[in-house]
Parts: C-alpha cells; sequence; structure tokens
C-alpha cells in the first residue's frame, strides 16, 4: 500500500494496487484480505496523526473486539483501490473505525466494515479507559457524506 494523503483530517485516504497473490480460485480478492487491509490502514492512519505515540506513552494498546465486513463488489488483481477510514466513536475503553474501499476507475464501492477496538493496558492486557491524550488526536466523525 501507499499512502495518497497525509493530511490529518477526519476521513483517512490511502491508495493501493491489489496485487496477485490476493486473488483467490474464484479469481478475485479473498474475502479475510479485507480484514487485513482494514487493520494496515487503521494502523497507517493511527501512525500519521500521532496515535500511535499516545497510546505507547500512554502504557497501553489496542485490540480488536469485532470486524464487520460487507462485501459489495469484487476486485481484481491490478485494481487500483482508494481505502477510506474513520473513528465513529469513543465509548469508555472502546471505539468503533469504520472503512469503505473504492475501486478508483469507476468509483465502484468493493466492500463497507467496521471494527470494535478495545483500549488495554500494555501490561496486564485487560480494558482500561481510553486516555484523553489519544482520544485526542483522532478527530470523531459519525458519518462522511463525501465518499
Amino acid at each position: 500500500m501507499s499512502k495518497i494523503d497525509h493530511k490529518n483530517r477526519p476521513v483517512y485516504r490511502y491508495g493501493f494496487t491489489v496485487p496477485d497473490d490476493v486473488v483467490d480460485q474464484n479469481g478475485h480478492v479473498n474475502n479475510v484480505v479485507y480484514v487485513q487491509w482494514m487493520q494496515d490502514v487503521a494502523l497507517l492512519h493511527s501512525d500519521i496523526v500521532g496515535g500511535t505515540r499516545a497510546m505507547e506513552a500512554a502504557g497501553g494498546t489496542w485490540v480488536v473486539r469485532s470486524h464487520r465486513v460487507e462485501y459489495l463488489r469484487p476486485a481484481f488483481a491490478g485494481d487500483q483501490v482508494e481505502a477510506f477510514t474513520w473513528v465513529v466513536n469513543f465509548r469508555r475503553v472502546r471505539s468503533l473505525r469504520r472503512y469503505k474501499f473504492v475501486r478508483i476507475t469507476d468509483n465502484t464501492v468493493l466492500a463497507k466494515g467496521e471494527t470494535e477496538w478495545v483500549f488495554v493496558d500494555g501490561g496486564t492486557g485487560r480494558p482500561r479507559a481510553i486516555p484523553g491524550d489519544v482520544m485526542r488526536v483522532f478527530p470523531v466523525m459519525s458519518e462522511y457524506q463525501d465518499l
């Protein structure tokens, strides 16, 4: 994947080309690959806005509680895709993040998804309240109308 937008905006955008090795026997991107892409773009977003640094300074880490993916259209090797991600909310120990994957050439929405993340103590692995310094680096956007 390669970054296409470095700005600290509520919605993080990331463009990439679908590699050959993610295509399954059906001739399109395997469904589990989208979950990997969701994690990858979330981590990139966190890195670029300072969330990873804030998380580590607070002595915590994020773990996944659940993923949900809605597959709308197939993607193929060589497709140019733009991934969008944004934070929907923060609740005491949890945060919801959404994703959208769009084929650039025809503006087709390929998949939508969301992940519920839980903030945990890095030493004990137990859930703990999300520190203010971590929340402050992520603009919260419940919906994004321009996608």
